[in-house]
């Protein structure tokens, strides 16, 4: 840490670090706003915006209770899910748009491959249990996942080709060189489908009820029913880690990628913690109108919800070729 004319400039390794913390701290409010305008909008009063906050450091306080047949996986489980969620933000872009030492070790790709060692850590666990409906999820989450994973190639690979490259930091400085990026119909198309793809990755609808408490409808949240305590602690917080995670990609990468630090300044790396703050906000008010605009779908139409979603990421790869790229 330095002090050059009177702005004190941090270390490209305190940088790093800062962005994981960013994620870690950020997220659980990032939820909780989004939750808090949900009620608003259904005419409710609703949970206080802290109030995912108060519930971590509750479960932190409670007892872990471990069903008979569970092994050690089913204790790894969080741990390692949690840990992935903290590897993915050295990757992308969360507060700078300079590369930082870390944001070489794994391209686009490579963060969606440390996001799939979580969810199977998750489900692997669910099947641990021996519980009919976490099975149940944990098979649904890995049946819809596997048909959403070609959407995903076909986005990365559209706007890898675009931006000639894979790594997030060149892909936001190439769609931040010129708006005639963001607006070509091959990267428009590309970011709907990965806007989709994110409505999927965190369970909200038509996808999902996030929130929901109906067992035979559950996806995600049933993958955690037989947690308690710390370690349902951590999946709470990981859950809301990653659906920030997403929203980076989706913000920082693809759509608005302004607002990032230039430099190593301390004022300026505070800028665009705010700056992020803002645009995740503005995309859980979209989520959150999405969630009471339209009903959940019958699961086997959700199997439409993902075809729809390949077709879009398909037309992108096919518009780049035809020269909407």
């Amino acid at each position: 840490m330095k002090v050059n004319d009177g702005a004190m400039t941090l270390a490209l390794a305190t940088i790093q670090a800062l962005q994981i913390l960013t994620i870690v701290i950020v997220s659980p409010f990032i939820s909780g706003v989004t939750s808090h305008l949900e009620a608003r909008i259904q005419g409710r009063r609703g949970p206080r915006i802290l109030q995912p906050y108060y519930d971590i450091k509750k479960l932190f306080r409670k007892e872990t209770l471990v069903p008979n047949d569970a092994s050690w996986v089913f204790m790894a489980a969080p741990i390692v899910a949690f840990t992935c969620y903290l590897i993915v933000p050295m990757l992308i872009p969360v507060l700078t748009n300079y590369p930082l030492p870390l944001g070489y070790i794994g391209d686009i790709l490579g963060g969606g491959f440390v996001l799939s060692l979580a969810s199977f850590s998750l489900a692997l666990a669910a099947l641990e249990t021996n519980s009919p409906f976490a099975q149940l999820g944990s098979s649904r989450a890995k049946t819809f996942g596997a048909l959403i994973e070609p959407s995903i190639l076909f986005v990365a690979f559209t706007v890898a080709v675009i931006t000639t490259t894979d790594l997030p930091y060149f892909e936001a400085a190439a769609a931040r060189s010129s708006i005639s990026q963001i607006v070509r119909p091959a990267h428009v198309l590309a970011v709907i489908a990965f806007f989709l793809v994110v409505l999927n990755d965190t369970g909200r609808i038509p996808v999902e009820t996030h929130s929901g408490t109906l067992e035979f409808g559950m996806i995600e949240e049933a993958r955690s029913l037989e947690y308690s305590g710390p370690l349902f602690g951590l999946l709470k917080w990981g859950s809301a880690m990653k659906q920030l995670i997403l929203y980076v990609l989706l913000v920082n990468v693809f759509t608005a990628p302004w607002g990032l630090a230039g430099t190593q300044k301390l004022s300026a790396l505070l800028l665009a913690i705010v700056a992020f703050i803002a645009k995740a906000l503005v995309v859980g008010l979209v989520f959150a109108m999405i969630d009471n605009s339209f009903s959940k779908l019958r699961l086997f139409k959700i199997t439409e919800f993902m075809a729809a979603t390949f077709l879009l990421a398909f037309l992108a790869v096919v518009a780049l070729f035809l020269g909407g790229g």
